[in-house]
C-alpha cells in the first residue's frame, strides 16, 4: 500500500469500509472482551500479560524460521547458541521492549522502528537502528517478493510515520495490519524485519487501547495460521486491491482472534489451579 498522497484525508479509514471488513473488526472485539471480561483477569492479569509476551515471541520466533516448543522458550536462559535460538532471543527481546515505547510511537513512530531493530539485531555492529542503504542486502528468508529500492523504502516510511502521527478514525486492527504489511514489504532494515513488523502490529493494537494490558498476542495466531496463509494473505496486501486489503486485514483479525482465545485458555487454566 502506498502511504504517499492520494485524494483520500484519511485512507485507513477508507479501508475499514472494505467489504468484510467490519466483520473482521467485530469478531476480534468479541475476542478480547471474553478475555478481559474473564474473572481471572480481575485478580491475576499481570500473569496473563506475562504468558501472553512469552507465546506471543514464541509464534513470532517461528515464522521467522525458529519454530521451538514453548516449554523449550520458557526453559531457555541463553540464546547465543545458533541461528535459531537468537531469533528466539530476538524475539523475547522485542516482546520486552514493546511496552516501553507505547507512549513514543504515537510522536515519532521511525524512532521506535529504529529502536526495535536495535533490539532485535543487538549481534550486528553497522546495520542496526538504520534503514538499510541502497545495495545492502536483506536476510529476510520467509519473505521473497522484491525489495523496494532504498530510496522508495525512505518515502514511504515517511509516510507511515504521518498517517500515524496524524492518527485515524479506522479500527486499531486496521491500523495495526497496514503497519505490520507495509513493513513487511519494505523490510527496511538489514535484518529481523518480520519480527520487528509483528512487534509494531502488537504496538499499535496495545497502544489504541483494543488490547491495553497486551493479552491478545496477534503472533501466536499468526503461527496458528501458518506461514502459508501469512504468505498468501501478504500477497493480497502487496496487491494492494480492494480484495487483496481486505483478505490481509481479515487475516490479522484472525491472528488477534486467536491470541485472544490463547488467553482465554490460560485465564481457564488458571481458574481450574486455583479451583
Amino acid at each position: 500500500m502506498s502511504t504517499t498522497g492520494g485524494a483520500t484525508a484519511d485512507p485507513l479509514a477508507a479501508l475499514g469500509s472494505l467489504p468484510g471488513v467490519a466483520d473482521s473488526v467485530e469478531s476480534v472485539r468479541k475476542a478480547v472482551d471474553r478475555v478481559y471480561g474473564h474473572r481471572i483477569m480481575r485478580r491475576r492479569s499481570n500473569e496473563i500479560t506475562s504468558e501472553a509476551a512469552l507465546r506471543g515471541a514464541r509464534g513470532s520466533a517461528a515464522l521467522s524460521g525458529a519454530d521451538w516448543e514453548l516449554e523449550e522458550v520458557r526453559r531457555r536462559s541463553d540464546f547465543s547458541g545458533d541461528d535459531e535460538a537468537r531469533v528466539v532471543g530476538a524475539a523475547l527481546r522485542l516482546t520486552a521492549e514493546a511496552g516501553q515505547l507505547l507512549s513514543i510511537w504515537r510522536q515519532s513512530p521511525l524512532r521506535v522502528l529504529a529502536r526495535l531493530h536495535l533490539v532485535a539485531a543487538a549481534d550486528q555492529v553497522d546495520e542496526v537502528g538504520r534503514p538499510r542503504q541502497q545495495g545492502e542486502p536483506v536476510d529476510e528468508p520467509l519473505i521473497t517478493q522484491p525489495l523496494p529500492s532504498a530510496a522508495e523504502v525512505s518515502g514511504r516510511l515517511e509516510g507511515l510515520s504521518e498517517l500515524v502521527i496524524a492518527g485515524s478514525s479506522a479500527p486499531a486492527l486496521v491500523t495495526a495490519a497496514v503497519v505490520h504489511g507495509e513493513l513487511l514489504a519494505l523490510r527496511p532494515f538489514v535484518s529481523r524485519n518480520g519480527l520487528v513488523a509483528r512487534t509494531a502490529e502488537r504496538i499499535v493494537l496495545v497502544g489504541s487501547g483494543l488490547d491495553p494490558k497486551s493479552v491478545c498476542p496477534a503472533e501466536v495466531g499468526h503461527a496458528e495460521l501458518g506461514r502459508e496463509a501469512y504468505l498468501a494473505a501478504f500477497d493480497g496486501y502487496l496487491s494492494g486491491t480492494p480484495d487483496g486489503m481486505a483478505a490481509w486485514i481479515a487475516h490479522c483479525g484472525k491472528a488477534v482472534t486467536l491470541g485472544a482465545r490463547e488467553s482465554t485458555a490460560v485465564c481457564e487454566a488458571l481458574q481450574r489451579g486455583a479451583a
